[in-house]
């Protein structure tokens, strides 16, 4: 009795052995975090190592149906997007939905039948989508990032950085839709079943988000929401097995903003509090050059329309220093700040005769 328990002990060992671990995530693990005026990577560990992302595609996606539809767009849901694989808003095939609300659905609720129905109606087809995702990743320098589908689903080819897709969440916040979606806590859906959504980013519901199309405010399902005093204000969530854990943040306090990123790590809503505060501990917001007219020499000078303000260190605003590069013909210029012999930051300014 006790040989054969042994060698049954023993076949349960091999085979946990020998089985592929799928019921957890594989590979490495990142982080990144940019000043979110900028895109400078401020903090990081592995921020350019090429990894899954999970359902922070759906930045990319929500960005990329944003700039190629109306919002209003009515969108009759698929068959094969009302079955997608994965997490849902509960779409039914045959039914009318808006771009906008599908948007909502996306970005709260990470549906993956939302994501479906935009990439056919923006895209034509899902793989058609996937083509404008790919291309606006170029166009953005998201060199680490490959899409091959909308929602994130693992895909062995799918993969991205946590500096890239820092940078997804920091560029998709320049549009005005994005941000007021991704920064939605609550959302009443206009479709079928009616559902209220409420955003899965739980720091997004401790801090700033905001409710929206709520009639009711007594049906608000998290107490805390008008007394929350947080900094996070907009972002996202994921989950796959392979991928493990990835989030998504974007920060504010006292005009200084960040973006925070991790992949594969399973304490991701502490260590996004704790990269933050140490943003806050350690960078302040710093005017570097004021906006304004500057004569380069008696005939030539720059206008800047805006002040170049950058988040430095103590050790950094002892080390910076500007460097103007003026074309030949004298008709462009572009404005480079240094740190020792690292540029950090560039803009183009207008170039102008200068005063005598």
């Amino acid at each position: 009795m006790l040989r054969l328990f042994r060698l049954t002990l023993f076949m349960i060992i091999v085979l946990m052995v020998m089985l592929p671990q799928t019921s957890f995530a594989r590979g490495g693990s990142g982080y990144a975090v940019l000043d979110g005026d900028t895109g400078r990577l401020l903090i990081g560990s592995n921020s350019d190592e090429r990894l899954p992302i999970a359902s922070l595609t759906k930045i990319w996606t929500a960005l990329v149906a944003i700039e190629n539809s109306d919002l209003q767009d009515e969108v009759v849901i698929s068959p094969k997007a009302a079955m997608a694989e994965g997490s849902s808003i509960y779409l039914q095939a045959g039914e009318t939905v808006t771009v906008e609300t599908l948007l909502y659905g996306l970005m709260l609720r990470s549906g993956n039948d939302a994501a479906t129905a935009l990439a056919e109606h923006v895209g034509g087809s899902v793989e058609g989508f996937v083509k404008l995702m790919n291309e606006r990743a170029v166009i953005a320098g998201l060199t680490n990032t490959v899409f091959m589908n909308p929602s994130g689903l693992h895909h062995d080819e799918h993969l991205s950085s946590a500096r890239d897709t820092a940078e997804m969440l920091r560029l998709a916040l320049q549009n005005k839709t994005f941000e007021k979606i991704a920064s939605t806590v609550l959302y009443r859906a206009n479709t079928v079943n009616g559902m209220l959504w409420e955003n899965k980013h739980r720091l997004l519901r401790e801090g700033s988000g905001m409710a929206a199309d709520i009639d009711d405010e007594t049906e608000q399902p998290v107490s805390s929401l008008k007394s929350a005093t947080g900094t996070a204000f907009a972002g996202k969530t994921g989950f796959t097995k392979v991928a493990g854990r990835t989030l998504a943040t974007a920060f504010q306090k006292d005009g200084q903003i960040c973006v925070v990123v991790t992949l594969n790590e399973s304490d991701d809503w502490n260590v996004h509090r704790g990269l933050s505060n140490k943003v806050w501990q350690d960078y302040s917001l710093e005017t570097v050059v004021k906006k304004g007219k500057y004569n380069v020499n008696k005939k030539l000078a720059i206008r800047l329309q805006e002040p170049v303000r950058l988040q430095l260190n103590k050790e950094e605003k002892e080390q910076v220093r500007q460097v103007l590069h003026v074309s030949r013909k004298r008709q462009e210029a572009v404005l480079s700040i240094f740190i020792g012999e690292e540029r950090i930051y560039a803009t183009p300014v207008k170039v102008e005769s200068a005063d005598r």
